[in-house]
């Protein structure tokens, strides 16, 4: 190791080592001196004292000490304090367990968040689904109990006009609790005045004036008590089972006007769903053989059915799409015009003896009160639902009001429905939901089944792989040799 001098001044390879890494004790010459003690210190005998030797090499030698030569290492590596240049691996080996502690650290925190996340959208997903069932169950619920009080008040109070005006007149409510909720959750409130002029460009751009409250008002005023007169008309003549099922063919009546006077797609579908509608319609007038109340009362609540339907094309045709507030003020406006110009109607009905009642006591307050309640909850809850929620789930709740009136009839009144009526209502059920599909309904389903198609092809070419990997390798595994045919 003891060679001569290099030209840069260092005398062996272990001074270059020690120059380049930056050792703690390193000087020149260091090596060879460093050797010199070791080979004068095996001269000296085990126990033997060696004076002069070591008073050579202490000259010889830097200021530290053979001892604190070999303690300087372990030092440095303790000493948080030691100069830049020296013990680099052990501040790599530091730097290097920090980043992997700050990485781990980050990504305990991202999954964290990540799960935080997914909790959040669950419970949000799962809010929305409860919101929405509630509104489907409130919607079935309030049109089932307007049915069924509806019937009950007939027991002691047979004027269906009255009743009719006497809910309509509720209908004057609908634009202040629509106030209300604004004044409850709006963070810039309005005025009565400035809201109500806002929600009246529905009526055109100069608002409500006397020439459109006339103009827009009556044709859908009237079209509104005949949607409601006639079905109570019907609930006269016929179970509420069957009502509510025969009212429920206004969705195929929607349909036909639509295509033929809004000019809307052709859906085959729908045509279908329509031609379901009307076969439903004559089993249910053919369950008691074309005659009796049974006849009239399908005819009436035909009737009510297809008022309902032109009123929604008219609606859509001269007043467009509505916001909530635009609906409730038009609900109400249909209620005020009801007061005014509708009040005659009951009473001339009343003075020619065609809905008398007597004495003035007589009239059962609070089952009107109880049907005027649950039909204003009814229209709230359908303008509120549409604007909030989509409009296909305030028809489901429409159409569930058939199982549920044929619940009550059942338990309360125990009546039995024949075979044609069960199958009639089942017709203009199935027919109903056929009226909720989609216009694309036919292409978004070509899309779901080419997917699945391909997802289906995907895994068997996975699965051919797979076995073929496993075959391979098991014939390697015992000694085979596959040979490929021509």
């Amino acid at each position: 190791m003891d060679g001569k001098a290099a030209p840069n001044g260092v005398a062996t390879i272990e001074d270059r080592i020690l120059r380049i890494t930056g050792y703690y004790g390193y000087y020149p010459g260091y090596s060879s001196q460093k050797s010199a003690s070791r080979s004068a210190a095996t001269q000296c005998k085990p126990g033997g004292n060696c004076p002069s030797r070591q008073r050579g090499m202490t000259r010889q030698l830097s200021p530290l000490s053979v001892a604190e030569d070999s303690a300087a290492p372990i030092l440095e590596l303790q000493n948080p304090r030691s100069p830049s240049g020296i013990c680099r691996h052990s501040r790599v080996g530091r730097q290097s367990r920090s980043e992997e502690g700050t990485q781990a650290h980050t990504e305990s925190s991202s999954q964290e968040a990540e799960g935080q996340t997914r909790c959040q959208s669950c419970t949000s997903t799962f809010l929305k689904l409860i919101w929405r069932f509630l509104i489907i169950l409130s919607v079935s619920s309030s049109w089932v109990g307007t049915t069924q009080f509806v019937k009950i008040t007939y027991e002691t109070f047979d004027c269906p006009f009255f009743m009719t005006w006497f809910s309509t007149n509720w209908n004057i409510m609908v634009f202040p609790i629509y106030y209300s909720g604004h004044l409850a959750t709006a963070q810039e409130k309005q005025s009565p005045i400035k809201k109500f002029r806002e929600c009246s460009r529905i009526f055109g751009e100069d608002g409500l004036t006397l020439k459109l409250f006339l103009k827009r008002t009556a044709p859908f005023s009237i079209l509104w008590t005949l949607t409601n007169y006639l079905y109570l008309l019907a609930l006269k003549k016929l179970t509420a089972t069957d009502v509510s099922a025969l009212f429920c063919c206004n969705k195929a009546f929607v349909f036909l006007l639509s295509w033929i006077v809004l000019k809307d797609r052709f859906m085959g579908a729908r045509i279908v769903a329509a031609i379901m509608a009307i076969t439903g319609i004559v089993m249910m007038a053919y369950a008691d053989g074309f005659q009796g109340d049974s006849i009239i009362g399908v005819a009436y609540a035909v009737g009510s059915a297809s008022t309902s339907a032109l009123y929604k094309v008219l609606f859509k045709m001269f007043l467009g799409s509505a916001n909530f507030g635009e609906a409730a003020h038009f609900v109400s406006t249909l209620g005020f015009f009801n007061l005014i110009f509708i009040s005659v109607t009951p009473i001339i009905l009343y003075f020619t003896k065609v809905e008398y009642w007597s004495p003035f006591s007589a009239v059962p307050w609070g089952y009107l009160c109880g049907v005027a309640g649950l039909w204003l909850a009814f229209n709230i809850l359908v303008n509120v639902g549409v604007v909030l929620t989509y409009p296909i789930l305030i028809s489901i709740g429409t159409v569930l009001s058939v199982p549920g009136n044929a619940a009550v009839d059942l338990l309360k009144h125990k009546m039995l429905f024949s075979v044609v009526r069960l199958g009639a209502t089942i017709i203009i059920c199935i027919g109903f939901l056929l009226m909720l599909l989609p216009e694309e309904w036919d292409e978004i389903t070509l899309r779901f089944i080419n997917s699945l198609k391909e997802k289906k092809s995907e895994d068997h070419a996975d699965d051919i792989t797979d076995s073929s990997v496993h075959t391979r390798s098991r014939s390697r595994a015992n000694g085979a040799v596959s040979i490929p045919l021509a």
